[in-house]
């Protein structure tokens, strides 16, 4: 059974039959804005959202960005979909418009932490998007086998009037990854802005 995340909640990537997770997936779903027209009619408006990680060091520096325009790290440890510029138009079709895959195991040594940010690219307003939300699961961006934790955007009024979140943070601890479910919207424009608010606020 899925976690439904909370501000703050951590959850150590350890599977019901006791093995540790070592790659995961983080999917991104969300749909068009609808707008009545002057006629009474419904037009549908494109949404571009983009999904982010961010690989920082020992010293809480960004070491590498993957996102639309880096679509893996330099190892492939972690890889992006691909740039979705319009989401789901005619409705929920039950897919992730964008993932990021993480493979723990092979992520260099000396990365820590490795965060996941939303940023809106068109600057529309999260609390407009139908059915934003984020589930992280072990599997591939074509192939869910389980779901162990997801996060709903598009029912929590704080992210009304923001453009910009952090989604939550692995980090290292003892050897073993764990993950920070945060969460919080932030008041940045750009993808280079939220990365340096991980830094100040978040590791």
């Amino acid at each position: 059974m899925a976690i439904n995340l909370q501000k703050g909640q951590r959850i150590n990537l350890t599977k019901e039959n006791g093995t540790t997770l070592t790659q995961a997936c983080v999917g991104i779903n969300w749909g068009a804005i609808e707008k009545k027209g002057f006629f009474g009619g419904v037009t549908r408006e494109a949404v571009d959202l983009d999904g982010s990680c961010i690989l920082y060091d020992t010293n809480k520096n960004a070491t590498e960005i993957i996102y639309f325009g880096n679509l893996k790290s330099k190892n492939g440890a972690v890889k992006h979909s691909g740039d979705d510029l319009t989401g789901d138009v005619n409705g929920d079709d039950g897919l992730d418009n964008e993932v990021i895959t993480i493979d723990f195991s092979n992520l260099d040594s000396n990365v820590e932490h490795v965060a996941l940010v939303l940023n809106s690219y068109k600057g529309q307003d999260f609390g407009t998007i139908p059915f934003a939300s984020i589930r992280i699961y072990e599997g591939t961006p074509t192939n869910v086998r389980e779901v162990f934790a997801k996060y709903d955007i598009a029912n929590d009024a704080s992210f009304k009037g923001h453009v910009a979140m952090v989604m939550g943070v692995f980090y290292k601890r003892n050897g073993e990854w764990k993950f920070n479910a945060i969460g919080d919207p932030t008041a940045d424009k750009k993808l280079q802005e939220t990365i340096e608010t991980v830094k100040q606020k978040y590791l």
